[in-house]
This record gives structure tokens, sequence and C-alpha cells, in this order.
């Protein structure tokens, strides 16, 4: 896909981010009906989980969208619309020998997730996929903890690859809206000949923020999910972007239908979403794991006293 020929498109990660709250385990039923409902309102792509191998990570106890067996997907959805399917992989947690080539795959689209240190390596991963005939997309993570002069190399040598989209994803949900305006002008300035998508989180409650403003710099892709599901705080809800896009390609209603039918009722046995552990995670630009953690235990609303221990600056050790 060339950059001049893009548009903006919408892709819904709900089964493969909000499997992060529930250990993947949607019923295929459940995973069915998603894709049936974002078929309808129009989105541009459904993500139904990762494409790791489960030889290379921890599979007890997890749902099968953590793995996405090719055969076990057309069994889900045996017709699909013009709603394509995406999975995503992490650097080292893929057996290229799993991938079958994409005319035999239900799959039309694979993202690379990846920290700047292994941009090398996912490089290689995106050539392959591409071989094989894949959409493709690089998603660097944990943008907002990103040294400039790294992150100009990486961008570069993404320019020059034959990946389709490079990803802004704000992992922490640390930015607001200059910061998304920065990094999208170095994404410009250093990968001009690529299309940028982004991926927000919403510790802040910038998600749909930072989202529009995105589209609004010439971002085309856009990550979303149902009702915010993802880890932690959430992603920017397809709803909200559904609602702002005049695109006529565009329907909320179906979405709110699930939403109503589905994610109301799981809301009620798992958590998500914005909580004020999750703030402070995201204003001090931490990974959320230590608020996930709170939200476990018996102390799960000790919201200052968890404030307090993650501010504390420990004292350094006089024999240090």
């Amino acid at each position: 896909m060339s950059k001049q020929e893009q548009k903006v498109k919408v892709l819904d990660c709900t089964i493969r981010d909000g499997g992060l709250v529930n250990n993947w385990d949607f019923s295929e039923d459940f995973v069915r009906q998603v894709y049936s409902s974002l078929s309808a309102a129009g989105v541009d792509y459904m993500e139904i989980g990762y494409k790791n191998s489960p030889k290379l990570v921890k599979s007890e106890g997890v749902g099968p969208w953590r793995f996405c067996d090719d055969a076990f997907i057309k069994e889900v959805i045996p017709e699909k619309t013009k709603t394509k399917l995406s999975a995503i992989v992490d650097v080292g947690r893929v057996d290229e020998n799993d991938i079958l080539p994409a005319n035999e795959s239900p799959l039309d689209l694979i993202r690379v997730a990846c920290y700047l240190k292994d941009v090398d390596k996912a490089l290689e991963l995106v050539k392959f996929f591409h071989q094989l005939g894949y959409e493709t997309t690089i998603n660097i993570m944990a943008v907002s903890n990103s040294m400039e002069y790294d992150l100009i190399a990486a961008l570069e040598k993404i320019n020059q690859s034959p990946v389709d989209v490079a990803y802004i994803v704000d992992s922490f949900g640390s930015l607001y809206n200059q910061d998304f305006e920065y990094l999208i002008n170095k994404f410009k300035t250093h990968a001009p000949d690529k299309a940028f998508g982004v991926h927000a989180h919403n510790n802040l409650q910038m998600a749909f923020s930072n989202t529009l403003l995105s589209a609004q710099s010439g971002v085309t892709f856009l990550d979303s999910s149902i009702y915010g599901m993802g880890r932690a705080a959430g992603n920017c809800p397809t709803e909200l972007i559904l609602g702002y896009l005049k695109d006529p390609q565009y329907n909320v209603r179906p979405v709110y239908d699930v939403l109503e039918k589905l994610f109301i009722p799981l809301r009620d046995k798992i958590e998500w979403g914005y909580i004020i552990p999750y703030t402070i995670t995201g204003q001090l630009n931490e990974h959320p794991r230590s608020g996930m953690a709170l939200r476990k235990s018996e102390q799960k609303n000790a919201f200052t006293a968890f404030y307090d221990k993650m501010t504390t600056v420990e004292t350094m050790d006089s024999n240090d």
C-alpha cells in the first residue's frame, strides 16, 4: 500500500489488547460476534490476537487468541467480509516456521512489536512477512522512554524497509497532545515514505484526544478497542472514534449493540479502564504493572499510599 493511497483506517484491537485483561479467555461466539459487529460498523481491521509461537511463550492458562492458529481462526470466522484480520507478534517470540503464506492464512496483516533496541530484528521479521505476502506494521513500544538519537536512527532504518506502517505506541499512557505532535513530526521527518499509526492508552484520559490529534495530523492507522477494553487503563474506545469520523463507511450503532450485549456484563466481572493507580503510573511514565498488582491486592483502593510508594526517593546507603 503506497502512502499516497492512504486514508484513515480503524484497527480494532479488542481481542488482542483486551486479552491482556482476561488471558485471552474469549469464547468462540464472543469473538465471532465482535467480528460481526465490527464488520457491520465498517471497521477496516480487527486484530484477533497474537501470532506468537506456543513453544516460545508460556502457554498454560491462556486462551487460543494468544497464539492464533490459522485453522482455528477459519473455524471461528469461516467467511470474512471487508474487515481484514490482523495479528501481532513480539520479537523473539515467534517461530517463522509457524507462519503460513498469506494466501493460505485468514490473516491479512501481521504487526511486529518491538522496543527500539530490537528494531533491526523487527525489520528482519517484517521483511520475512512481506515475502509471504502480508501487509505489515512495526510498532515501537514504550516510545515515551526513547532517546531522541535512538529514535531517529530507528526511523531512518524503517524508512528504508518494506514495512507499510510505522506505529507510535504510548505503552504507558503517559503522553499528552504536545508529545504526540512532537513524535508525529519526528516520524514524518525521518520516515517520510511511510504511513503512520497510533496506539494510545488511557491512563491520563488522553487516548481519544491523542488519537484525534493524530488523525488531524495525517496519521492514517488508528488503533482502538470496544469500550476501551485493554490492559490496565485500556485504549482509545472504538465507539468514540467511529462517532467522530464522518466517512460514510463507518456506522457506530453495531458497536453499541455488541457493547451492550457483551461488554457491559464482562466489565462487571473483570476490570479495565480509567482507575487512579493507572493514572499515577501514567503520570510517572511507568509501566502499569505495579498498579495492576495493587488492584489485585487487599489494599486495592489505597491510592495515596500507592502514590507515596511510587514517588519516594530511595535513600542511598552511605557505603555505596
